[in-house]
């Protein structure tokens, strides 16, 4: 343990209560051990997990935080015992910030008692009271994901036992991190081949069903012709456009429902559309992401996904745009997908947007809804149109002491 080892031990411990803190390391390691295989709530294990270790170490509380995506922060994924005004401040800090930066660049455990740059930075009297900070990195196969804080507001010795523990705890919720990690592979895998099944349902069904109406309608139309019938003859291509009309949504459909997401989330299956974007539709896509670390549930994730792909879709389909751009923000604790492009902008009368009958915003407003979130779409200033989709964004848990 480095930047003085462990504190001076008080008077009056003796050799049955350091028995004792043996004994209950190597059960709080079992149990940890134990839960990694059945425990599916990782936050409600790392909340028993942070109790236990700061009523063994006798810290007065703890943090647990997670490498973001982007690899350059620290996200609060789970808290007890800190104020909620740390919790609001600490939500995302910078992954070099202080104590926690150099246990990270080390992959050391770093006991601090310098906690004057915590104060300062976060200008929050907490850490004034603080007498010393224990930063463990956690790591799996050789790559930190993260780390978690014991907070101590007075001296105490922290045994032996205890010091070893931090270390075998620190792999145990490493591996914790990285099962996590791949059950949500595994989950966006899983929802994308049930989504692959029901669009072939509903193409061996629905969709031929409709092909062949559209061929007899057309035969139907052709005898009507052979008779004049003026009112026969309107009502049939009346029939037939609502049925272009609803094959064509249906396909339109069993395209989005065929779209596979990249198992490693949202963000890399967007920049794999970027990627692809200029050769496939000959328009310039830029893409830039100002959210650290994008923070929503599989099914959020697929929803977003293709409300982006049908925004898109449209820039290619009705813009005649040369150029669009791709934005990820956080707008006011609302994650913001903005699409925007130089086209001939959204088609307006008077001065709103006419999109009632537009089949695509419909499906995207409908997906939105079961988000939480919203859609806005309006014409840029210096031309074109911009859709932006806005999500509630989904804030770390954290207890009271």
């Amino acid at each position: 343990m480095t930047q003085g080892g462990s504190l001076p031990q008080k008077a009056g411990k003796d050799q049955g209560d350091e028995a004792g803190d043996k004994v209950l390391a190597l059960h709080i390691l079992s149990e940890v051990t134990a839960s990694l295989a059945s425990e599916h709530d990782l936050e409600g294990l790392l909340s028993r997990f942070l109790r236990t270790m700061i009523r063994l170490s006798g810290a007065s509380a703890g943090a647990v935080r997670v490498v973001t995506t982007d690899g350059q922060h620290l996200r609060l994924l789970a808290s007890v015992g800190l104020p909620p005004e740390v919790v609001e401040k600490e939500q995302m800090v910078d992954i070099n910030c202080g104590a926690c930066g150099s246990a990270i660049r080390s992959d050391e455990i770093r006991h601090e008692r310098d906690m004057m740059p915590c104060a300062e930075r976060t200008r929050l009297p907490y850490f004034g009271q603080c007498r010393s900070m224990v930063v463990v990195p956690l790591e799996h196969s050789g790559r930190v994901l993260g780390a978690y804080n014991l907070y101590m507001t007075e001296e105490r010795r922290i045994p032996e036992e205890i010091s070893l523990l931090f270390c075998s705890i620190s792999e145990q919720l490493g591996m914790a991190l990285e099962n996590a990690r791949l059950m949500r592979e595994n989950l966006r895998m899983t929802f994308m081949n049930e989504r692959q099944m029901m669009a072939n349902e509903v193409h061996d069904s629905l969709a031929q069903t409709m092909a062949y109406m559209k061929m007899r309608v057309e035969l139907l139309r052709e005898a009507l012709l052979q008779y004049e019938s003026g009112k026969a003859l309107k009502y049939s291509g009346d029939i037939q456009q609502a049925l272009d009309e609803a094959y064509s949504s249906l396909r339109e459909l069993l395209t989005q429902f065929r779209s596979r997401m990249d198992p490693l989330g949202l963000v890399h299956a967007l920049k794999e559309i970027v990627a692809h974007f200029y050769d496939r539709n000959g328009i310039t896509l830029e893409f830039e992401n100002r959210i650290p670390d994008l923070n929503l549930a599989v099914d959020q994730e697929v929803q977003v996904f293709h409300i982006v792909q049908e925004a898109l879709a449209n820039v290619v389909r009705h813009s005649g745009a040369k150029h669009a751009r791709l934005s990820l923000d956080l707008i006011d604790g609302d994650y913001a997908f903005t699409v925007e492009d130089d086209g001939r902008g959204v088609f307006v009368v008077g001065a709103q947007p006419d999109l009632r009958h537009h089949f695509g915003i419909s499906i995207m407003s409908e997906r939105a809804q079961r988000l939480g979130g919203t859609i806005e779409i309006a014409n840029r200033t210096q031309g074109g149109a911009r859709l932006r989709l806005l999500v509630p964004t989904t804030r770390a848990k954290a207890e009271p002491a």
